[in-house]
């Protein structure tokens, strides 16, 4: 194969990568996660090696503290991890190219944190708004208008006891019926 032929085949993949790449990258910030750390990720997925943050910040073309928190943001997500050994006394990262752990990982992070949020809250505020309810000093009117706080609040709790059993199956790891790994 000439050359020339090679180097569009290269530029071909090159484009190909990109595209999705750049995919991958509006999810993650459909998700919640920065655009350039869904680009990072895309990046690194398609990485047939761990690497370093100097030469994310090279491909990326991003400052270091930038840098950084996108990292620090993926592993957060468990869709990157460091890995215990070091190149030139570097830490090296390598991402998580099985999309069934990605998603498990990725999701069980965000949801978990919603439902930590959430529960606190909600059970932060129900002992406040019962008292007010069946407290005798308590006007009708305020207490008819609490009354259907209370009942959101309870349907709110029994939602995330419910999404915390999912998170608790997604944590699993066999919660789907997948394919073996790469």
């Amino acid at each position: 194969m000439s050359q020339n032929v090679e180097n569009q085949k290269r530029e071909q993949r090159q484009r190909i990568r990109q595209h999705v790449i750049e995919a991958i990258a509006e999810l993650m910030d459909l998700y919640g996660t920065t655009h350039s750390s869904g680009q990072l990720y895309g990046i690194m997925f398609f990485e047939d090696r761990p690497m370093t943050l100097e030469e994310m910040k090279m491909r990326m073309n991003m400052s270091k503290s930038n840098m950084c928190y996108a990292v620090r943001s993926l592993m957060e997500s468990q869709m990157v991890v460091k890995l215990e050994e070091k190149q030139d006394r570097k830490d090296l990262y390598v991402a998580e190219t099985n999309f069934f752990l990605a998603f498990q990982n990725f999701f069980t992070v965000k949801l978990q944190r919603e439902i930590d949020v959430m529960t606190r809250a909600i059970t932060h505020v129900l002992p406040e708004l019962t008292e007010l309810i069946i407290n005798e000093q308590t006007p009708d009117n305020e207490r008819q208008a609490a009354l259907p706080d209370l009942h959101k609040l309870r349907h709110a709790l029994k939602y995330y006891e419910w999404l915390q059993q999912f998170v608790d199956d997604l944590k699993q790891k066999d919660y789907f019926n997948k394919p073996p790994g790469p």
